[in-house]
């Protein structure tokens, strides 16, 4: 679902950035038509995806949704996994790709920039049964007009070392944004760690919204110039804390296994595998609340395998798969129906994962000018780009 390094950044082209900047998608982005019929499959379907998104049972062979696709679509799947939203607009935006996952802080940057094509979802059947509060968000329904199917949803939570916080969990974020001193007696400094992509800035700026209330911080991602000021101000004393950031799953596994980090934002997926390892960890949603991302699979404008791409996202929507997803990345199913009768997930899974607190979460968006919360007066995503690269070179 979760390395906007300098690379990346660099690979985001001055068109993107311009669409995205605007924070407005023209009429021309919309003016591609849906796929009327489908035909026959095409041999195979090309998906960037986040890691873990899309399992063939390699790591584990309880979970599997990729082998009996392939076996009855006679489509092989193809996955280049990306590990922040930025690399995913980036690889779409180079092409050679037909789906890609993508989460609320790039779906809107891709149909601006007319990377995605739009969805006629009466060639999905499954789609009737995608949740409500998911079947026409903002985030991949524009305009009257469908550009996705939504795959799965979550909060980023606060991952922690059980042998450091023995008593009780951390309960707010200030443990990774603040210097202190943790239960063990010793310092957080170097044993915390933070996202590196720019939409860690939202969550400097949710910590903001109740730390200090007199910024009037209404909405992480609509931030004014004094209010993105204080969340920079943050983050960079945040980087004298942190001993290095994340960005990919597993390495962040083996950093709470074997570097000694001891607290972070993380995804309940990482949780999920190191406690399968019998290490001691946990998560939590600190009392400020938390961001998340609701993950939808769009199709790239100029897909190669049309029809392959609309049979995988019809097998993306079967509650096997979207229960078994959600047991195995610690997420919220799209289709309700997948939150009971599976073995993986339990009864129990949906509830434990969320599925109550989508109002609770705020979802990741592309910051832009125009932002209802602050007069349309907003500091667009361009300069979060820009700035939070600063950051992570200690500027």
């Amino acid at each position: 679902m979760r390395h906007a390094h300098h690379p990346i950044a660099r690979r985001l082209t001055g068109g993107l950035l311009c669409a995205f900047a605007l924070g407005a998608v023209s009429s021309a982005a919309l003016a591609q038509k849906a796929l009327d019929k489908l035909g026959k499959g095409e041999g195979q379907v090309d998906i960037v995806a986040w890691p873990g998104y899309i399992e063939r049972g390699q790591t584990d062979k309880n979970f599997d949704w990729v082998t009996d696709f392939e076996k009855k679509s006679g489509c092989k799947v193809n996955v280049k996994t990306a590990g922040t939203s930025d690399e995913m607009v980036a690889l779409m935006n180079e092409g050679g790709f037909d789906l890609v996952t993508a989460s609320g802080d790039a779906s809107m940057r891709l149909i601006a920039g007319k990377r995605v094509q739009p969805i006629n979802v009466n060639l999905i059947p499954s789609f009737k049964n995608v949740d409500q509060r998911l079947q026409k968000a903002p985030w991949h329904y524009v305009n009257n007009t469908h550009y996705g199917t939504p795959y799965q949803w979550g909060w980023n939570v606060l991952m922690y070392n059980t042998t450091v916080f023995k008593d009780k969990p951390p309960t707010s974020w200030s443990v990774v944004f603040e210097e202190t001193t943790l239960p063990d007696g010793k310092s957080n400094k170097g044993r915390v760690q933070a996202f590196d992509g720019p939409i860690y800035i939202a969550d400097a700026a949710l910590y903001l919204m109740k730390k200090n209330p007199a910024l009037g911080i209404k909405d992480p991602y609509e931030l004014s110039e004094a209010q993105y000021k204080a969340a920079l101000d943050l983050l960079r004393g945040q980087r004298k804390l942190v001993g290095k950031y994340w960005h990919d799953a597993f390495v962040q596994i083996d950093d709470f296994t074997n570097e000694g980090v001891v607290a972070s934002s993380s995804w309940q997926f990482m949780a999920n595998i190191l406690k399968s390892k019998n290490r001691p960890v946990a998560t939590v949603v600190p009392t400020e609340g938390a961001t998340g991302w609701a993950d939808t699979t769009m199709m790239h404008v100029d897909a190669k395998n049309k029809n392959c791409a609309y049979m995988w996202m019809e097998h993306s929507l079967n509650p096997k798969l979207q229960g078994d997803l959600a047991a195995w990345f610690g997420s919220v199913p799209a289709v309700p129906a997948a939150c009971k009768g599976n073995k993986l997930l339990g009864d129990d899974g949906c509830a434990r994962q969320g599925f109550e607190s989508f109002e609770r979460i705020s979802f990741w968006k592309t910051p832009t000018t125009k932002c209802a919360t602050q007069n349309n007066a907003c500091v667009p995503y361009h300069r979060w780009v820009t700035d939070y690269i600063a950051v992570l070179g200690g500027r």
